[in-house]
């Protein structure tokens, strides 16, 4: 179809939410509690200088947007100094587990959906403006956003999906020319920073939250309204909604969180605050706060520092908090379905999907097809278990040995300097046995290597293809946001442009793929995070 490339402020938008769903319309934006309804229509609140600080261009152009110039009507739309004519601003009310706790209401606090538009291929998009002023959700806070979380998140959105997992978008990081103050680590020292807006993107952003509260609310009425809206709108595949409908679609949100949550696995990702407001319904990655990359391969770690006493959020946990939020939801939805037992088929669907493409992309990670069964398997897993034995960089570690393969391959006898190498560039620090249990699993690898029936080349090419060279490091993020701050733009250009291909060697980059340096191990911002904005 043909597409003509608006500036945003003459974008024509929908508002499919706000007009199939039962809202509060009275403008105001005092906290408080808002039952009854699926959202607020609340309008941003102008900032004092919006200035375009980074556009995604290859999102632009799936949404047939210009790009705009640094100041004008389109960055005050997306700064929210500007309400055009066809949008419906809202904030959507939901609730959720926090830290495993019912929160009760919850809903977006910082965040104003303006409305849909319609992509180039005539696919809905929503565009929320993150940090655009107070709503009736804010509780006590003031519904603004920092620069350095701000840009984590703009980063972070579009980097994920060019590694090719499901996550939302990110369209703009614009300045607002204001101060908000902030407590970084909650322990007492709020500072005045920069503070900033981004435009996030998604077909939609409901939440297992969304359905949560209106279930312990006792909207039944409501519950079912938003469960019909999304199935007609994201699910139409599966049918007119009834109950078995409500059933098959709920198997889906399973099977989908599955496949986000393995994606996160093989690259290595870290969500860092699983709470289930923070749960797409589409099963996308949402909400980009305390997250980080494992640099060290270490099951444990989370970025999150509110969650170090209990490292509930932490890499090795994840598959399983998805688990326990996806049954959150299933208790949610019980009022729709006439037996509510068969909801256990979709978290049995959720179990089984996660450790088939767990298991499938691991395998893609060392060059291997999956027909030795069960042995393959038990190679996987001892992998798993040695590199958390010792302290490996995990995306060195998975970038090196697709190069070591094929070397292995055409060279058999060259394997144990080969591995030793790998292991050199990829280790922060090792012990002899530490070394000595990596090599024995690389050896063993290398024999069932050989039995791959695809050339060293095919295998090569595989391998890089399933593990990036570069990812979204902490302390690079560090530095794109130190430079931000004092006017320097071109570290977060820099590694805008290095991200999006991930896969790709890019030498004269090298040094953006490197282990996490001595000074980045405990500094603020670079080894750990807050929840705070």
């Amino acid at each position: 179809m043909s597409h003509f490339a608006f500036s945003i402020d003459q974008a024509p938008f929908q508002n499919s939410f706000v007009e199939d769903l039962r809202g509060e319309n009275s403008f105001d934006k005092r906290p408080r509690q808002v039952p009854g309804y699926h959202y607020s229509r609340v309008e941003p609140t102008p900032v004092a200088d919006p200035r375009l600080l980074a556009w995604s261009d290859d999102l632009a152009r799936h949404l047939g947007l210009e790009r705009p110039a640094e100041r004008g009507p389109a960055v005050d739309v997306l700064a929210g100094n500007r309400v055009v004519d066809t949008m419906k601003p809202f904030a959507a009310r939901y609730g959720g587990h926090q830290f495993g706790n019912w929160a009760g209401q919850l809903g977006d606090g910082r965040a104003i959906s303006l409305g849909e538009i319609s992509a180039t291929d005539g696919s809905p998009w929503e565009i929320q403006l993150k940090g655009a002023g107070p709503t009736p959700y804010s509780r006590r806070a003031d519904g603004r956003a920092v620069l350095r979380s701000s840009l984590r998140e703009f980063l972070c959105s579009e980097a994920m999906h060019y590694l090719g997992v499901p996550t939302t978008r990110a369209l703009s990081l614009v300045a607002t020319g204001d101060t908000v103050v902030r407590d970084m680590f909650y322990n007492g020292n709020p500072q005045a920073e920069p503070g900033a807006i981004v435009a996030r993107v998604a077909p939609t952003f409901v939440r297992f939250g969304n359905f949560q509260l209106l279930a312990v609310m006792g909207e039944i009425d409501n519950l079912r309204s938003l469960t019909d809206y999304v199935i007609r709108r994201y699910y139409p595949e599966l049918g007119e909604p009834s109950s078995d409908v409500y059933l098959r679609w709920f198997e889906e949100v399973c099977r989908r969180t599955a496949v986000m949550i393995a994606h996160w696995m093989s690259v290595g990702f870290v969500h860092g605050v699983m709470n289930t407001d923070n749960m797409s319904i589409l099963g996308l990655t949402i909400d980009y706060g305390p997250y980080g990359w494992l640099e060290p391969y270490d099951p444990d770690w989370t970025p999150n520092t509110t969650d170090f006493g209990s490292r509930r959020y932490a890499y090795g946990q994840q598959p399983q908090v998805g688990l326990w939020n996806l049954w959150q939801l299933a208790r949610a939805l019980v009022p729709l379905v006439a037996d509510p037992e068969s909801l256990r088929k979709g978290l049995d669907e959720y179990s089984a999907t996660l450790e088939q493409t767990r298991h499938a992309m691991l395998l893609r990670k060392l060059g291997l097809t999956d027909q030795q069964e069960p042995t393959d398997r038990a190679l996987l897993e001892e992998l798993l278990e040695v590199l958390a034995e010792s302290e490996v960089d995990m995306t060195r570690f998975f970038r090196g040995l697709s190069h070591a393969a094929p070397v292995v391959l055409t060279s058999p006898a060259t394997a144990d300097e080969t591995f030793r190498t790998l292991l050199t560039d990829a280790a922060y620090s090792m012990a002899p046995a530490e070394e000595s249990s990596l090599l024995d699993w690389l050896q063993r690898y290398a024999l069932r290597l050989r039995q791959e029936p695809a050339a060293p080349a095919a295998v090569h090419e595989t391998m890089l293809a399933a593990n990036p060279k570069y990812v979204l490091r902490n302390y690079l993020a560090a530095q794109a946001i130190e430079a931000a701050e004092a006017g320097d733009l071109s570290v977060l250009n820099r590694l805008m442009e290095v991200l999006k291909t991930p896969y790709a060697e890019q030498p004269e980059h090298d040094e953006l793929a490197a282990k996490r340096p001595d000074w980045a191990r405990e500094k603020p911002g670079c080894a750990t995070l807050s929840c705070s904005s």
